[in-house]
């Protein structure tokens, strides 16, 4: 257990103990961790895809409503565990008129999760060669029941859930929480988001990062700190 916020919050953050690393080293990367956002960067982005789904269902605006759940689920505070699921679609529904059961509303944002084939061969490699590989994300339950139904928790050393650590990324004080619970320094953690925020928060703390918005720049990028990842990964 994590002593940042101990019990339920600090129950998931994960250790490299606990996910059985080998211990197997080969070439290794310029930093000791990586860390990935999940729908964006391992996973294609659910939220954002369900969210649209919902608003073209009820014929409003889809900017507008992916624009206002966004903001509902640090509002209302479902996205740092201080709400519950039920109290977000109620939220949705005085603000933007939907309709449908929080059932069906959820359905349409969790089976647009699907995680990237290509994504997690990296994340086995990085860790085959000595480099802890993490998520942090701004999730809700509903990381852990994706992990409940595919279980990749199990290929990572250590998963951040601001749901759990009562945090979001959009606090600053948060990476500086999450390299305490790593025990490591702010230059020896690589950072993948796709959002600009996020990364421009975490490089002020010192993170290296990457700002992911397709396989191709990211491929780049990412082998400027591991150079042995494999080109042929697709």
């Amino acid at each position: 257990m994590n002593s940042l916020d101990g019990g339920r919050r600090g129950s998931m953050v994960e250790t490299r103990k606990r996910r059985g690393w080998t211990g197997k080293v080969g070439p290794r990367c310029s930093v000791d961790v990586i860390l990935f956002d999940f729908g964006g960067v391992l996973a294609d982005e659910g939220f954002v895809g369900g969210l649209a789904a919902i608003a073209e269902k009820n014929g409003i605006d889809v900017e507008a409503f992916v624009i206002l759940g966004h903001e509902l689920v640090h509002e209302t505070g479902f996205v740092t565990g201080r709400s519950d699921e039920a109290t977000y679609w109620a939220a949705l529904r005085r603000r933007a008129g939907i309709r449908g059961s929080d059932e069906a509303l959820r359905g349409e944002i969790l089976t647009r999760f699907r995680l990237r084939p290509w994504m997690m061969k990296i994340v086995r490699e990085v860790r085959k060669n000595g480099t802890r590989a993490g998520i942090l994300s701004d999730q809700t339950l509903w990381l852990d029941e994706l992990n409940e139904e595919y279980g990749f928790f199990r290929c990572f050393d250590d998963v951040f859930n601001s749901y759990h650590m009562g945090k979001s990324k959009m606090d600053p004080s948060h990476f500086g929480d999450v390299v305490q619970a790593l025990q490591v320094k702010p230059e020896e953690v690589l950072f993948v988001d796709d959002n600009e925020g996020h990364i421009d928060r975490a490089r002020r703390q010192g993170w290296n990062t990457i700002r992911y918005d397709n396989k191709i720049n990211f491929m780049d990028q990412i082998k400027k700190y591991c150079p042995f990842i494999k080109a042929s990964i697709e």
